[in-house]
């Protein structure tokens, strides 16, 4: 009998087991990776023309997208508190609830999600193509390291920017907050920031701004592993692709998760 006409209860350990190690390699794969970064740091060793085209490539181009996220990710966040808000009549707290589950959890986590489809994915793309096209090979035989020529500059260009992303979409999210708030349920925009700035603390936001670090080292980690690793040609390429945003996502809620338990 073959492999794959045994029944369920013979197949399910195989199929258990071949998955736990198929996370493993990838889980060791993303530490050994980052344990080659960490190395180039100290002292940094990058190409900074790289790491400034990046930054830009990264950060500049994905603003645009990142803002109308942040706008209707603000109006949401009003539409669905409207109902208990008119109920209740609750009016002077809109502005911090808006701010709370903005700033702390929904604002860092949509962006993140947001800028891993946009450039995580392109990230892993060009690796991938560089690799079946042997141009990783081309640099190593030139004595040019690939970790800090191309991955170092890339990892931090995604670190700095989506934290800097962040910031700029959680003020365009709470402007699109207060004028939901005016339009929907008549909140004066001066009381909206009145209770956002009074009720809400530092911590609310650095707790944001700590989890969008926290993701973006997610998002470089793995789209830059899977990119360095694709094997099989241009169909590889794809796969990595989607393993990676896979990946990344995954990632983004488990760590979502424990931050925001660590942090209250």
């Amino acid at each position: 009998m073959s492999a794959a006409t045994d029944p369920w209860p013979l197949r399910a350990p195989r199929l258990l087991g071949a998955t736990a190690l198929s996370i493993g390699s990838q889980v060791g794969g993303l530490v050994v990776l980052l344990a080659r970064i960490v190395a180039r740091l100290f002292p940094p060793r990058l190409d900074r023309a790289e790491l400034l085209r990046n930054l830009h490539k990264m950060g500049v181009r994905s603003l645009p997208i990142v803002s109308v996220t942040a706008l209707f990710v603000g109006a949401i966040m009003v539409i669905q508190a409207a109902p208990l808000v008119t109920r209740f009549n609750a009016r002077e707290i809109v502005g911090w609830g808006a701010g709370f589950a903005t700033l702390r959890e929904v604002g860092p986590l949509l962006i993140a999600l947001m800028f891993s489809g946009r450039v995580g994915a392109n990230n892993t793309a060009e690796l991938g193509t560089m690799v079946v096209t042997s141009q990783i090979d081309a640099l190593r035989a030139l004595a040019i390291d690939p970790i800090g020529y191309l991955v170092l500059p890339r990892v931090l260009s995604m670190v700095v920017m989506l934290f800097f992303l962040t910031i700029i979409g959680d003020v365009v999210a709470i402007g699109g907050a207060m004028v939901a708030g005016k339009v929907l349920l008549d909140v004066d925009p001066r009381s909206f920031l009145n209770s956002l700035f009074l009720l809400l603390d530092q911590w609310d936001l650095m707790t944001g701004l700590i989890k969008s670090v926290i993701f973006g080292a997610m998002i470089a980690l793995t789209s830059c592993h899977f990119g360095l690793s694709v094997t099989g040609g241009a169909p590889g390429v794809g796969r990595a692709v989607n393993a990676s945003v896979v990946a990344a996502a995954s990632g983004i809620f488990i760590l979502d998760y424990f931050s925001s338990f660590l942090l209250g």
